[in-house]
């Protein structure tokens, strides 16, 4: 375990607060627990792997803070991965040689690979597309096979869950053990999780603070609650549905880039009732505050482990001095080193201001003065064939898919549509959307060039999108003015603002343009002359 020195201090904090997720050996303990000893600081512990105290009185508890990415697997997600493998073979409904598949983001599949190579079962990982390249990499080095799905809702049929079911219904001797509806889940964390932090705290403990990438509130509900009167916590991210009450997910946001946390379901073993209050997170705090975490505490934690420290720092704001915060860090950057480790990647999905040192002269001009052509935009139901047609005709390269409603579905390109119809992996008469990128870089006019170079770094184009104001549910407007307005001379914002009524308004993202690398290289050179 490991205390939180700088971070706390920096909030002002005078309770303890500790990171507490837990030094596990994976199969087999490698020392008694009664053997542990106690280090100095990180660098000893990580040496050493031994708990960690900081010039506290020994009257009282050490502050200390535990790593679940010390785990053979990286990360928390090891414990349910052999538990829900053994209580499965007692039970007599799974065998070595048989196929185990897993919906997930990652650690989970982590988890149960590591068991499956141990064991002798072949394992199948289903993973959404936006899942790091090191979870991949690492999952394939195991020896698990991949299949990659869209980010979409867990119930359409595209989804990695649905995805997955259908695999179990083609594999013969190949079974779910389903970390969202299987009790072993839980009890994992029950048996092992709650006594440790009950065991090696001494029984006292104010506040934890649990993000949901653990699933694990149940864990905490009959010797967590008889051993003190403290808080639990839960961490749910904007863009997910599990916090209570259920106003607080009411966001626009669409999008989690903290992967492994939030949902858009309910998961079966996640019993709300056990904790005392939730509390929102977001990507930008939640990515800032593990990289705080890193650079100042030396503690090589992921994204999650921020979205929770970032809800401590706050919720702890009312503990007195001599109270104890535990936070679990669920797992490790080595995840994540594509991701929210690299600046570049920060800076392209905004959530770290360029840094760069003698900035070129265009560094921080907008993107709205790059002198970009109107967008030509194809509907989801236009063939590959007719698409073909209207990129020649019009003479481009790439155009964005956006559907009715104004929703961004990918872009499309003549080459990847082309190559796809010759191969035989679509017909010419399937829709423009079999061929189209779903991942794609979205940037607006108000972002910089130097934000846009770093994009184009990595990615052959971005979509420029603006916000516009969208209402809904509109009064009637008064005759005079609905009658200016067929004139062209009302205001539509102003109009839509003023009557909306009691209906509801939204942001809603339009696309603006498409921006290549040659339309950057173009406007430097042509103003360089200047």
């Amino acid at each position: 375990m490991v205390q939180i020195n700088k971070i706390g201090k920096s909030y002002g904090l005078k309770c303890e607060l500790c990171e507490c997720p837990l030094l596990t050996r994976f199969l087999h303990a490698t020392r008694p627990a009664e053997e542990e000893e106690v280090s100095q600081n990180s660098s000893e512990a990580w040496r050493s792997k031994e708990l960690v105290p900081d010039g506290v009185s020994p009257s009282f508890p050490f502050p200390v803070a535990k790593c679940e990415y010390f785990n053979a697997g990286g990360s928390v997600k090891d414990r349910i991965g052999l538990r829900m493998v053994e209580d499965a073979e007692r039970a007599g409904i799974i065998k070595p040689g048989d196929t185990l598949i897993e919906p997930t983001s990652g650690n989970t599949g982590i988890g149960l690979a590591l068991v499956a190579a141990l064991k002798g079962y072949r394992c199948i990982i289903v993973l959404p597309e936006k899942i790091s390249l090191e979870k991949v990499d690492i999952l394939k080095a195991l020896g698990a096979e991949i299949v990659r799905t869209p980010c979409a809702r867990f119930d359409a049929p595209e989804s990695n869950i649905r995805i997955a079911w259908k695999l179990k219904s083609e594999i013969p001797n190949s079974h779910i053990l389903d970390q969202y509806r299987n009790p072993s889940n839980p009890l994992a964390h029950y048996d092992t999780t709650a006594e440790e932090i009950l065991e090696q705290c001494e029984g006292i403990v104010w506040l934890t603070s649990l993000t949901l990438l653990i699933l694990q509130s149940s864990c905490f509900k009959a010797d967590w609650r008889h051993a003190h009167t403290g808080l639990i916590i839960g961490v749910d991210p904007d863009g997910s549905i599990v916090a209570l009450p259920s106003e607080m997910n009411k966001t626009n946001t669409t999008t989690i880039e903290v992967e492994g946390i939030g949902h858009d379901f309910i998961p079966t073993v996640l019993d709300r009732s056990v904790v005392d209050q939730w509390y929102k997170s977001n990507d930008r705090d939640s990515f800032l505050m593990s990289r705080r975490l890193i650079r100042e505490e030396g503690l090589l934690c992921g994204g999650s482990s921020g979205s929770a420290m970032s809800v401590a720092v706050r919720a702890a704001q009312d503990l007195k001095e001599g109270q104890r915060c535990v936070v679990i860090l669920p797992d490790s950057v080595r995840n994540y080193m594509s991701k929210f480790v690299n600046d570049k990647w920060m800076i392209k999905n905004g959530f770290l201001n360029e840094a760069q040192e003698n900035k070129p002269w265009w560094w921080n001009i907008k993107v709205q003065k790059l002198n970009l052509s109107a967008p030509l935009i194809l509907l989801p139901e236009v063939s590959c064939q007719k698409a073909i047609e209207i990129l020649q005709e019009k003479g481009y390269d790439q155009a964005p898919v956006v559907a009715e409603s104004g929703l961004i579905l990918g872009m499309v390109t003549l080459s990847n549509t082309l190559s796809s119809v010759l191969a035989g992996n679509v017909e010419f008469s399937d829709p423009v959307t079999k061929v189209t990128y779903d991942q794609f870089s979205k940037i607006s006019l108000e972002d910089s060039l130097g934000k846009l170079s770093c994009i184009l770094e990595n990615d052959p184009f971005a979509i420029v999108v603006h916000e516009q104001m969208q209402c809904r549910y509109l009064q009637q407007l008064p005759t005079a003015l609905a009658q200016a307005r067929e004139r062209g001379k009302g205001n539509s914002q102003a109009d839509c603002g003023r009557y909306s009524g009691n209906g509801s308004s939204s942001m809603k993202q339009m696309v603006f343009g498409v921006v290549t690398a040659m339309d950057l290289l173009t406007f430097v050179s042509r103003n360089d002359k200047k």
